[in-house]
């Protein structure tokens, strides 16, 4: 049967839910509305993340009228309708402590929305339209606002043999929104096989390997609640899943760029048209 697309979902709001669909335009930052919106402090423009305020995933943003519109959805607050403004005010924003460019905002409704929600005073701003972001990695390509790829893979032999561990250890499976992946891959003969995909296509759409994703205090966090659960999934990566080039860190799926925008589906097959089946430590010779 080979490699197929199981899954596609972009996340219209960078650390809010994700809008899961049967096919995706994909463009050099990734698939069509993925990180478009980010809520940043009012303060100093730093990026809000889940990391800091898991409260966020429960957060579920939708796109309306093919991207001119923005519908904002919690529990125990009013749902807010936005006319999204793709230019206007700017302000400086920042991921990880570092500058990043300008966001367009949002205005003051959506700014006091996200207040409420997170309790703390925030700004939803907007991916400019000359927005131009450099990844990095073996193939950096083109970024938004994601923290520093186009695109999250994983599979799910990937999932599946996590899932084992940690049911070995009498814990419960954790499901694949943990890790917020753009593509999910069905088909892999053996779990972590994206490490090794250094160039695929699919559709009309062909991606190169950037990094490994390593993993921060996210997948801890329930995705349909947004409360913090833990320890798991990242105890059980810990045993196993350790990243000496990476500092260190645990990691689960991969992170790529787009070498030729087009579009993608769920079912259609994957061909990796190279792949790298070198040790970590080899590729870093």
């Amino acid at each position: 049967m080979g490699i197929t697309v199981r899954r596609l979902t972009y996340y219209p709001v960078k650390g809010c839910a994700g809008t899961e669909v049967s096919s995706a335009h994909v463009g050099v930052t990734g698939l069509e509305h993925d990180r478009t919106f980010m809520v940043v402090a009012e303060a100093d423009g730093s990026f809000r993340s889940q990391r800091t305020q898991p409260a966020m995933a429960a957060v579920r943003p939708a796109i309306t009228d093919g991207g001119a519109g923005l519908r904002l959805a919690a529990d125990g607050i009013e749902t807010l309708w936005l006319a999204v403004e793709p230019e206007g005010e700017r302000r400086p924003v920042s991921m990880f402590g570092r500058p990043i460019g300008e966001g367009v905002d949002q205005g003051e409704p959506a700014a006091a929305w996200f207040s409420e929600v997170l309790g703390a005073a925030s700004r939803l701003v907007r991916v400019p339209l000359d927005f131009d972001r450099d990844g990095w990695g073996e193939t950096p390509g083109k970024v938004g606002f994601a923290d520093a790829h186009a695109l999250l893979i994983a599979s799910q032999a990937s999932l599946d043999g996590l899932n084992a561990r940690i049911g070995a250890h009498g814990a419960e499976p954790v499901p694949m929104d943990r890790f917020r992946p753009n593509i999910v891959l069905d088909g892999c003969a053996e779990p972590h096989a994206e490490d090794e995909m250094r160039r695929l296509t699919t559709g009309s759409v062909e991606l190169a390997y950037a990094a490994r994703a390593t993993r921060c205090a996210v997948p801890m966090v329930d995705q349909l609640t947004g409360a913090r659960m833990g320890p798991e999934p990242i105890r059980t990566l810990a045993t196993y899943r350790r990243e000496p080039e990476y500092q260190n860190k645990v990691s689960f799926g991969m992170k790529a760029a787009v070498v030729r925008p087009g579009v993608v589906a769920v079912g259609d097959s994957v061909q990796v048209v190279w792949k790298d089946t070198a040790s970590a430590a080899e590729r870093m010779t």
